[in-house]
């Protein structure tokens, strides 16, 4: 037979037992702060109607969505529209003969088409949750992968703020049961409108959030002549040089945007979400949030204030995002439905956990307690016993063979079992086992009957 060339798609990944229970931690601390929040559960399919993604990106974000094969091509009539689909494609454009669906980008945008679909029928404020895989055609890195796992909290039906202050608590409670370090970082997209009024026209606010998101990565310079690439002149760009350069605590901050945008209608509205944001904070359950007006979050749709969490003492990226999109379902043909949402990005939260070595000692445990099987008789009275257990929750397992000790051992250290129960003729006999903490080498022996009063903690 040849050999075959096994290998899983690149920026893909598989997940062994110990790494699925220690993403399942992170999965359901943040589930469990969600529903406690009044979120409740959703799921979209995993693949859109092409039409529902495209355009709602930016042309940056298109060009990763991950577009669909449409099944049916082997048929004979098809076959020639194909191959002239085929070279519009090879040209970068899209065509229904070719491909009519994607793999779903994000959560938002799938979620604002559920909820135009659904409007009538649901109950406003709405509250959801997801935690499914999203797909981009990015290229691979490190924490940054071409499918993972989004958790996302949004309320659609409400104008209130007081959503973005329980937003900002959700993100605060998570990483402080998660014992992440964090910075929850604000700012809010009217206050880069107004920038964008004051320095090129508000048809250049694309242009210059793109920019603006790119600073950290490219730095000051690099953004400035992206700008001028987009046409901004240098009186225009110096006005955002000024912006960018906004340093301080919030209150200093506060001061010096109000100098510079202070005297335009948006740039009035956006200061006043920030400073209500922040003064709601101080009074709430978690840490202060911090002001950066170099937070841009370059996607279409948000259009008030946006969150940006970033890990301390880790060098990596955003760890979550969102903020608020007064008119997403719009784009659906369901104008005026209000709504703001924040996401976590799951695999960046593991191995910022992974590398500060915080998931707790009890996550790496599956199998509680490993019976030892040492024969007929003596391996279905431990399967009764096993099933005793298991009726009080506590994860056991009997070694399928009856073999040596020192293999049923080794089994049971290589799985991280903290317990063995071994039950002999003699135990068999006297009604009693032996329960051995292979972690400390301690053991006992106990009546058969007071095995489900054992703490296997």
């Amino acid at each position: 037979m040849a050999k075959v060339n096994v290998s899983i798609p690149q920026g893909t990944r598989d997940f062994g037992p110990d790494v699925v229970r220690k993403r399942n931690f992170i999965f359901n601390t943040i589930r469990s702060v969600f529903e406690l929040y009044g979120y409740d559960p959703l799921e979209t399919p995993a693949m859109e109607n092409l039409e529902t993604l495209m355009g709602k990106y930016g042309e940056e974000g298109d060009k990763l969505i991950f577009k669909i094969l449409n099944n049916g091509l082997d048929n004979s009539e098809k076959e020639k529209q194909a191959r002239d689909d085929f070279e519009k494609i090879l040209q970068g454009k899209n065509t229904a003969g070719i491909t009519e669906r994607a793999l779903k980008y994000d959560l938002t945008i799938p979620f604002a088409r559920y909820v135009a679909m659904n409007h009538k029928q649901l109950t406003f404020p709405f509250k959801r949750y997801q935690i499914q895989p999203v797909w981009r055609a990015d290229k691979p890195q490190r924490s940054r992968y071409r499918e993972f796992y989004q958790c996302d909290a949004d309320v659609v039906g409400s104008n209130s703020l007081l959503n973005e202050v329980e937003l900002a608590g959700i993100y605060a409670t998570v990483f402080e049961k998660l014992k992440i370090n964090v910075e929850i970082k604000i700012n809010s997209r009217k206050i880069l409108t107004a920038l964008a009024e004051i320095s090129g026209g508000a048809d250049k606010m694309m242009d210059i959030t793109i920019a603006i998101d790119k600073l950290d990565k490219i730095g000051l310079e690099k953004v400035k002549e992206v700008l001028s690439q987009k046409g901004l002149d240098n009186k225009q760009i110096t006005v955002i040089e000024r912006y960018l350069g906004i340093t301080g605590n919030n209150n200093e901050k506060i001061a010096q945007v109000k100098s510079l945008l202070g005297n335009t209608e948006t740039g009035k509205k956006g200061i006043e979400e920030v400073e209500y944001l922040i003064s709601s904070s101080l009074t709430a359950d978690h840490s202060p949030l911090t002001i950066d007006f170099t937070l841009a979050r370059g996607l279409n749709y948000y259009t008030g204030i946006i969150f940006e969490v970033i890990a301390k003492n880790v060098q990596l990226g955003s760890i979550g995002g969102g903020g608020r999109y007064d008119d997403l379902t719009g784009l659906f043909g369901v104008p005026n439905i209000p709504g703001v949402g924040i996401s976590f990005g799951v695999d960046r939260i593991y191995d910022v956990m992974e590398e500060l070595k915080l998931f707790p000692v009890e996550v790496h445990t599956g199998t509680q307690a490993l019976f030892f099987n040492l024969g007929k008789a003596e391996s279905k009275a431990a399967f009764s016993l096993m099933q005793q257990l298991r009726n009080k929750n506590v994860r056991c397992e009997l070694y399928p063979e009856t073999v040596k000790f020192d293999k049923q051992f080794k089994y049971a250290e290589k799985k991280n079992i903290p317990y063995v129960i071994i039950i002999g003729s003699k135990e068999l006999e006297e009604k009693t086992c032996v329960i051995k903490d292979i972690r400390n080498g301690e053991q006992q022996t106990i009546p058969a009957g007071g095995l489900e009063t054992f703490s296997f903690l």
